[in-house]
């Protein structure tokens, strides 16, 4: 418990690391026959490891491979254990030049946006939020953690605040759209007087109004299900989509890889090219050539 609760911050790692803990414990003990912690050894974590390619994909094998061998990093720092058994097995090679996340191109996003009730408050929420992941290239986790007073003026143009992962804090200025959309919600759902509270808070049960709680992650990606299926678009995207398809439209229409990675807030343009879904497109083109 101290190994979760104090060494990993981010909340979304620590249950993907405990996860992976405990299905390793729990291999151990019911397939291994290992009954203490001392008698885990290199050929076991493999063996492990081995299994788990054939159950899922290499990233997340590497993910639970880095979740084992950090807890057993712990163990050897803390004097528990002598040796770390994870530290000298290798897992699978996986390499990403393209990501995978869905992306929708302009026309799509564009119906999206346009597809939205905004006579209703939830509507005014809805596509400001999605609006902001689209414009300002933000995680959604970044987004519903914001609060009223990170939608604020700068140099007579409406700017976000956004806390990415790592504690990274970015501000960016607004395009129009998005500062028309922001404007609306704020003003439509009275958040004004409210500069600490959520800005994007969930429905009351019952009310009819939107409660002092912020949007759950699960809850913004069934809100997404809907309105993509109500705009009748068949691409299949998640919360994450919004981000690629903002960085692909920017770079589309001239952006420089450079200036996408600032504005994404990435270390590095490497990271950049990950949400660049251009080639998409010529590969289509390319396709099309083939006439029968």
């Amino acid at each position: 418990m101290e190994f979760f609760a104090a060494n990993i911050r981010n909340r979304h790692t620590r249950r993907a690391y405990a996860r992976a803990v405990m299905e390793f414990l729990d291999w151990c003990e019911v397939t291994a026959g290992i009954v203490s912690i001392f008698e885990v050894q290199p050929l076991h974590v493999a063996s492990w490891i081995e299994g788990k390619t054939r159950q899922v994909s290499a990233p997340t094998v590497k993910q639970q491979l880095a979740a084992v061998r950090h807890c057993f990093d712990w163990l050897v720092t803390g004097q528990v254990v002598s040796l770390n058994p994870a530290a000298s097995v290798r897992g699978p090679a996986h390499r990403v030049k393209v990501g995978k996340t869905p992306v929708l191109d302009a026309e799509d996003a564009r119906r999206l946006l346009n597809s939205i009730d905004t006579g209703t408050l939830i509507g005014l929420r809805d596509r400001a939020l999605i609006a902001l992941m689209i414009y300002s290239f933000a995680r959604i986790g970044a987004a519903l953690g914001m609060k009223i007073e990170d939608v604020y003026t700068q140099n007579r143009r409406l700017w976000v605040r956004l806390r990415e992962k790592g504690g990274k804090r970015h501000e960016m200025p607004c395009h129009h759209h998005l500062e028309d959309y922001l404007l609306a919600y704020i003003e439509g759902a009275g958040l004004s007087d409210d500069p600490k509270g959520l800005l994007f808070r969930s429905l009351g049960r019952g009310t009819g109004r939107l409660s002092v709680s912020s949007l759950g992650q699960a809850n913004a990606h069934a809100m997404i299900q809907r309105r993509v299926a109500a705009a009748g678009i068949a691409t299949k995207i998640g919360n994450h989509s919004f981000r690629a398809t903002g960085i692909t439209l920017y770079l589309k229409n001239g952006g420089t890889l450079e200036k996408a990675a600032v504005m994404a807030n990435h270390a590095s343009t490497r990271t950049t090219q990950l949400y660049d879904r251009r080639r998409d497109e010529v590969t289509l083109d390319e396709v099309e050539r083939i006439r029968i």
